[in-house]
């Protein structure tokens, strides 16, 4: 991985300096003696490099020097200035001279963003954590999506039934309706003809005036006269009476009966109560 980034800055460094060589040495080299021109072109690629070692130095002691820094780039800029001055005044390919004056400052760039990545990298059991780490929340995500679909798909499905249920529920309660809309309809046909009226009056106590009130069924064979019972309701029993019979009942075998055995038994009996207060009772007793 260190080569990915390495490698490139120094390719780039390498060209830069013997393209800026070459130039100050064809530049200069019409003007003053070459090896003078050559020392020139050798001090700015030496002070460049230079500066690029301690800054290399600097780096792996995780140490910063803005001063070396400034420097180095200063250096670099003298280098490019060196091309673009050349390629301004070249007479000819003055295109293709200042097509590569950036190479100093290219170089530089790439030495900066190695330097970045240094101080970013880390080490393979670092990498392998993070990642281990990733991957476990990319699956606690999937496994949550997968619920939530899930809970989805459950909720629709039951809906869907509720829905149904209720469809099918409202169609029985349409049809009933409609059953006992007709046979209302047909009691009332029944009660309001003139005849039909008579008839069921002829039975029954008086409703109108000038139609027989009662009139007795032919009995047929012999029959003794039933002595009457009383159509009014027994008086209703108290809270204290009511808990002493519906213990008795429960207790009157072994194990004690269960409240729909005594219920059963309670009214067998002849006893009256309603089933609120008979559950009551039970509470209070069982």
């Amino acid at each position: 991985m260190r080569a990915k980034t390495v490698l490139p800055a120094v390719a780039m460094t390498a060209v830069s300096m013997v393209l800026t060589l070459a130039v100050v040495v064809m530049w200069l080299g019409t003007a003053v003696p070459w090896p003078v021109a050559l020392v020139v072109g050798l001090g700015i690629d030496g002070g460049w490099l230079a500066t690029l070692a301690y800054e290399r130095r600097l780096a792996a002691q995780g140490d910063h020097n803005r001063a070396v820094t400034a420097v180095g780039w200063s250096f670099g800029l003298i280098a490019a200035g060196v091309l673009v001055a050349h390629a301004l005044t070249a007479e000819h390919s003055a295109g293709a001279w200042l097509a590569v004056s950036w190479l100093p400052i290219a170089a530089k760039a790439l030495w900066l963003v190695h330097a970045m990545w240094e101080r970013t990298a880390l080490t393979p059991v670092a990498l392998d954590a993070i990642r281990g780490i990733q991957q476990e929340a990319r699956d606690e995500a999937a496994v949550a999506r997968a619920r939530l679909r899930a809970e989805a798909a459950t909720e629709e499905t039951r809906l869907t039934a509720v829905t149904e249920a209720g469809a099918r529920v409202a169609r029985v309660q349409a049809k009933t309706a409609q059953a006992l809309a007709g046979a209302w309809s047909t009691l009332e046909t029944a009660r309001a003809g003139e005849e039909t009226g008579r008839a069921l009056t002829s039975v029954t106590t008086r409703v109108t005036p000038g139609v027989t009130p009662h009139w007795e069924l032919p009995v047929w064979g012999p029959s003794e006269p039933l002595a009457a019972r009383s159509l009014e309701s027994a008086p209703a029993l108290t809270d204290e009476a009511l808990d002493v019979i519906v213990d008795e009942i429960r207790t009157s075998e072994t194990p004690a009966l269960s409240y729909r055995e005594m219920a059963a038994r309670f009214r067998a009996a002849g006893h009256a109560a309603s089933e609120v207060r008979l559950r009551a009772a039970w509470k209070r007793i069982a």
